[in-house]
């Protein structure tokens, strides 16, 4: 019962997600937002969330994978159009990639030194 609870849970932070992404017109998901959302809760709360919510999500993390499988059948489906334009988004890849190692490599070490 406690699984139902933390699903229900998450599902009601990602439709808060969806309501403010569509109401505020931002380019972020609705999951994403929710996501950040329910991170807020937890904080303002200043508590972790419950071992029934860890178990929730790792059991959802482990079917993570799953979900990458509509993309990559998308890729092949549009294999043509990635070959004719392979150097755009071969740099897009490259800069966005690098780009959120370093903000995350920044971040995580401000974080760092805000608890030491």
């Amino acid at each position: 019962m406690l699984i139902l609870q933390s699903m229900m849970v998450l599902l009601v932070f990602q439709l808060a997600g969806e309501l403010v992404s569509k109401a505020v017109h931002i380019p972020i998901p609705g999951p994403v937002l929710g996501m950040a959302l329910l991170a807020a809760w937890y904080l303002l709360q200043n508590r972790e969330p419950e071992k029934h919510m860890e178990q929730t999500v790792s059991g959802l993390l482990g079917w993570l994978g799953l979900l990458f499988v509509p993309a990559g059948v998308g890729i092949v489906a549009n294999l043509d159009l990635l070959r004719a334009a392979w150097f755009p988004v071969t740099i897009a890849l490259t800069v966005s990639t690098l780009s959120t190692l370093l903000i995350t490599a920044a971040v995580m070490s401000r974080l760092k030194r805000g608890r030491a």
